[in-house]
């Protein structure tokens, strides 16, 4: 191994004097003492290149808000069911229970883990796959499939069947003593295995799962298991329906086949050829679930699938990084909205390959794609549906630009209807599977 070099006093000599070469660099150390780095590399042409109109906009009801809780993928996903519920009956205004899907979600993650933990029983601590296992433990983030899992295995309920808690919109300290729990289970299980008693871990297991799922409904309150569906029409007219359970409510009234939906994503990375489809060691949520599976596309073939389910009018879940290059308050992500390699005299362009490769960048959010504008059919800036609240960006809409979606746009999914005759041959493939650290293992939250 070679030996490392520290910095040695010549070295701090001559980028000293290198910095004070730089007559511009003492105007950014001047304005940096009283603004942030965002608000003085901030490009003035960009949100006028970004106007909030689109060719292509679909009419979608008020965002919602996930408050303080990683949920978005579940807020996401039931926004573009929401979607077809109001054109099937005619709605104006409706929501979902988040909450409804959050308990169970966050029950099947406790049952997950600990059977990956029983998986791993004779792995030691320290290594790789255990120390993932407990790091990550139990969260609020996910992905399409643990939606889907969730919805056929529980079904849906109105959002004023199971309202919101304090507690489901701010997660931090639940999660907190959650994995607590959790890690406590994992040592005491190897404890009784290494000394022999594996009669003891069943009852270890139940004791947790029990104790946990006291804790969610402390936290979230009890999911229903009939309600009534009411709603009121375009017209105003009133209408209910009694005694529904949330499988009717998914079934006989949403009427969506989930399993019509395909993920696929766009991963230019030299371990992951196009056409091929992949999954992810240990990510799920829901045992004997859907599993989890990508077709990886080039990004041409990426974005023309979700072309074509927005020009046909149905809005299209997403995950991409929302970290990078995003402005709250003129609601605009944009790659050339911030120009801070001229500011601050860096280099800082990476390839979509390299910010994978890296792990500078990684899916962290799920949204929803509700219009596009295209320019000689070709677009040029999209529409996106958050679940930040309407007190942000244009009344809780956003815009990305098509550079910014080249860069950052990670996973999408569309009906299966929407796939050539070729897609469809490789969604036949067994997956490869890849490490549970793999950056598209990773979570939105």
């Amino acid at each position: 191994m070679k030996k490392m070099s520290a910095v040695s006093a010549a070295d701090l000599d001559r980028m000293k004097k290198t910095y004070l070469q730089n007559e511009k660099a003492r105007v950014v150390r001047n304005a940096l003492t009283t603004n942030d780095i965002a608000s003085i590399s901030r490009v003035l042409e960009a949100s006028a290149a970004s106007p909030n109109m689109f060719s292509i906009d679909i009419k979608t009801m008020p965002v919602t808000n996930q408050m303080q809780s990683g949920r978005c993928w579940i807020f996401s996903a039931l926004n573009v069911l929401r979607e077809m519920m109001a054109k099937k009956y005619h709605i104006d205004k409706f929501e979902f229970s988040q909450n409804y899907i959050a308990f169970y979600d966050k029950l099947e993650k406790v049952n997950f883990f600990m059977e990956a933990v029983l998986q791993e029983i004779d792995t030691p601590m320290n290594n790789e796959v255990m120390r993932w296992l407990l790091e990550t433990a139990v969260g609020d983030g996910g992905q399409w499939d643990m939606f889907v899992s969730l919805v056929k295995k529980y079904g849906l309920c109105p959002k004023t069947a199971m309202p919101e808690t304090y507690q489901s919109s701010h997660t931090r300290a639940m999660n907190g003593i959650l994995n607590g729990r959790l890690r406590k289970f994992a040592a005491d299980v190897k404890k009784a295995h290494a000394a022999g008693d594996d009669k003891a871990v069943a009852g270890l297991k139940k004791e947790c799962l029990q104790e946990c799922y006291g804790l969610i409904c402390d936290c979230f309150g009890l999911p229903p298991e009939k309600f009534t569906f009411e709603y009121c029409d375009s017209r105003k007219k009133y209408h209910a329906v009694y005694d529904v359970t949330p499988a009717e409510l998914y079934e006989k009234y949403l009427q969506v086949d989930l399993d019509d939906y395909v993920g696929f994503i766009h991963a230019p990375t030299a371990d992951k050829p196009y056409h091929q489809m992949y999954t992810v060691r240990y990510l799920g949520n829901v045992v004997s679930g859907n599993p989890i599976s990508f077709l990886n596309l080039p990004l041409d073939e990426f974005k023309e699938l979700i072309l074509k389910q927005l020009r046909a009018r149905e809005p299209v879940w997403f995950g991409c990084d929302c970290g990078k290059d995003g402005n709250r308050e003129t609601g605009l992500w944009d790659d050339g909205q911030f120009d801070y390699e001229h500011t601050l005299d860096m280099h800082l362009q990476m390839s979509k390959e390299d910010m994978l490769d890296t792990r500078h960048s990684a899916m962290n959010h799920a949204m929803v794609f509700t219009g596009v504008n295209l320019v000689d059919d070709k677009p040029n800036r999209w529409k996106i549906e958050n679940s930040w609240g309407e007190k942000v960006a244009n009344d809780g809409y956003y815009i990305c630009t098509d550079t910014w979606f080249d860069k950052y746009v990670y996973e999408a999914v569309v009906n299966r209807k929407y796939l050539s005759r070729e897609h469809k041959k490789v969604l036949k493939q067994k997956p490869t599977v890849l490490d549970p650290w793999d950056p598209f293992g990773s979570l939105a939250d």
